[in-house]
């Protein structure tokens, strides 16, 4: 998926009455966008982006990230939980994260309060999107990245999530939680997951 300028998924955001922050540096908006082009297909490929926006000493700054917001097709077909796969809602989510281990491992982005998740369990290759299958609660979405491997690029989604949002490149991984050690030392660890859909985007 192409990636967008800042002032586009500002637009969007605020177009949807959500809050951008923009009081001091490293203020964060963290912003997952997920491609409306695939219209819920199974593709197991990194074709969503996570973005992040600030300023620093007044400067505007922003990064388009290649990530994940869907999970891959291992766990689409290999259910984790008897309701199905995960995948999140869009919509805003306050304070939703904090700086900690992902599955006791690595520093990542952990969920902290209750998010609302698709459940999908007939494993037809499709992400079903429907109003009654929603559930909320504390599933683990964390923000994470796939490969250690210095330098590396994951391009299938695989084992990678289950529901969890996962930046592609170690190096925009290891650029994005920076950036979060940053915004914590200055604002406090915890932090805001927005996802839109590319669609809204104009």
């Amino acid at each position: 998926m192409e990636c967008f300028t800042r002032e586009q998924v500002q637009k969007a955001v605020e177009s949807k009455d959500y809050r951008w922050f923009e009081g001091g540096d490293y203020n964060l908006n963290i912003v997952g966008i997920r491609n409306s082009d695939t219209q819920g297909k199974v593709t197991n490929k990194f074709d969503d982006c996570v973005t992040v926006s600030y300023s620093v000493n007044g400067e505007k700054m922003f990064h388009c990230f290649g990530a994940t917001t869907d999970p891959g097709s291992h766990w689409e077909r290999n259910l984790m939980n008897k309701d199905g796969v995960a995948i999140l809602v869009p919509g805003q989510y306050r304070g939703s994260h904090i700086i900690g281990l992902h599955q006791g491992k690595y520093e990542a982005l952990r969920q902290k309060s209750p998010l609302k998740v698709y459940r999908d369990k007939n494993k037809d290759g499709v992400y079903d999107f429907t109003e009654e299958s929603i559930k909320e609660g504390i599933y683990g979405i964390n923000i994470h990245r796939a490969t250690s491997r210095e330098g590396g690029k994951s391009t299938q989604i695989d084992r990678w999530s289950a529901g969890c949002q996962v930046i592609a490149a170690n190096s925009d991984f290891k650029l994005f939680m920076e950036l979060t050690n940053k915004s914590a030392k200055l604002y406090g660890n915890s932090f805001t997951y927005t996802l839109i859909e590319s669609k809204n985007i104009v």
